[in-house]
């Protein structure tokens, strides 16, 4: 016999917002404290990019990385990504990767291609999701939702520390330059464009912590529930 639990869909608590705002590991974090399952959408994006690279498909052929977005050979293990028998878990994040997937992730067909996948993360207990479009597109009937932001310069300054803890070559006013331009970008585009959804939240973490901005949003699924 089926419980009223198990009735209607599973939870979402939907998170958005720009580039380098600390949503990936926020959500991954917020994801763990409740038990709930996980879904990084611009992964996917970021895994057409390197598919389109790999496959030698233009970012400029829509219905190329449609097709890509379409037959994707991508798995989730734990920590680790993989594309077909490739672990991309760290190629991914490289910054040719967030600037193509960028690109990508403007194209209407290839965000359709993309759209089922994204539905299949939505299983009980719960579901955290980020991204762009999370709560607008992809899950606008979720229970929470969240527009996860910072400083354009608190973002740079993040990259910037990350890069270099991984022994990277980062200059400050580049990683600055390429988050407005991102952020300009992701804002004009004309499908599901980046901005704060109606009845979202705003969470600024610019002078959060990671622990902070988890708490946070635990709050506030708190108050929703």
């Amino acid at each position: 016999m089926m419980t009223p639990a198990s009735a209607g869909p599973a939870p979402v608590i939907a998170i958005d917002g720009p580039s380098g705002a600390g949503k990936g590991t926020v959500a991954q974090r917020v994801a763990g404290e409740l038990g709930f399952h996980y879904l990084d959408s611009g992964a996917l994006y970021r895994l057409v990019a390197v598919a389109a690279d790999r496959a030698r498909v233009s970012l400029d052929d829509a219905a190329g990385l449609a097709r890509l977005a379409r037959e994707l050979p991508a798995r989730f293990g734990g920590d680790d990504i993989w594309l077909a028998d490739e672990r991309v878990t760290d190629a991914i994040r490289a910054e040719a990767v967030s600037a193509a997937a960028s690109r990508v992730a403007a194209l209407p067909a290839v965000r359709t291609a993309l759209l089922a996948r994204q539905h299949a993360f939505r299983r009980p207990p719960g579901l955290v999701a980020d991204g762009r479009d999370m709560g607008s597109v992809v899950f606008p009937d979720a229970g929470l939702k969240v527009f996860l932001t910072a400083s354009a310069e608190e973002r740079a300054r993040r990259r910037y520390k990350q890069l270099k803890d991984k022994g990277m070559h980062a200059n400050m006013a580049a990683l600055l330059q390429d988050i407005r331009e991102r952020d300009a970008r992701d804002s004009a585009r004309s499908v599901a464009p980046l901005q704060m959804c109606e009845g979202a939240r705003l969470l600024d973490t610019t002078s959060l912590g990671i622990d902070e901005a988890v708490q946070a949003i635990l709050a506030m699924h708190r108050e929703a529930a």
